[in-house]
């Protein structure tokens, strides 16, 4: 991958708030998309997230309705869980984020999400 500073900058954030579930996620394209991978870094990470405006709870608790009301994200909701949980929103909190889909994207997507939360809870107390 090439290096320049929108990659740097954002593998910078995604290490601040993934950690090594986000540079699993990379490192897991590398054999196949690599390019992607860059991309991931350099868009989301290095454009979006580094923006002012928002500070990085308010972006995960974002990312975590979104990826709820999507229903079909399950592997990204967890990791964005984690990433969540590593910048400051409490169990309690994501968990009400989640609720509130049921309004706007149905029972099952809020399932979904509340049965992907209390599996990474109970991973994170181990």
């Amino acid at each position: 991958m090439e290096e320049n500073d929108r990659y740097q900058k954002g593998w910078e954030k995604l290490k601040e708030i993934d950690g090594e579930a986000g540079e699993r996620v990379i490192e897991s394209l590398k054999d196949i998309a690599p390019d992607f991978a860059r991309l991931l870094i350099e868009f989301p990470f290095g454009d979006i997230y580094s923006r002012p405006g928002l500070d990085l709870k308010s972006r995960e608790i974002a990312v975590i309705a979104a990826l709820t009301a999507l229903g079909n994200a399950a592997p990204q909701l967890k990791v964005h869980l984690n990433a969540a949980l590593n910048v400051g929103c409490t169990e309690r909190e994501i968990v009400e984020v989640i609720m509130q889909m049921a309004v706007y994207a149905g029972f099952p997507a809020a399932l979904n999400g509340l049965f992907a939360a209390k599996e990474v809870f109970a991973q994170r107390e181990k």
